[in-house]
């Protein structure tokens, strides 16, 4: 089984290399933190969206100014 041409034995070697260079516990905090990264970003994306639609419900709920003058189009002042 191979992936793109590396497999799965090349794979558990460079693995195990990582392990070795940085240990356990930096890949554990490593993946804590590119976690909480992501959970994070989401969160943000969900307040984003939230904020996004009370400000248009807003805008909805506002009245347009009211109208003093009508204005008439070049079509409506000429003569049939």
């Amino acid at each position: 089984m191979s992936l793109g041409g590396i497999s799965l034995w090349q794979l558990l070697i460079v693995l195990l290399i990582v392990i070795l260079l940085f240990g356990t516990n930096k890949l554990r905090s490593l993946g804590s933190d590119l976690g909480n990264a992501i959970k994070n970003f989401r969160r943000s994306m969900k307040e984003g969206e939230q904020t996004t639609d009370t400000e248009n419900d807003q805008i909805i709920q506002q009245k347009p100014p009211p109208q003093t003058k009508a204005y008439k189009s070049e079509k409506d002042e000429q003569p049939r």
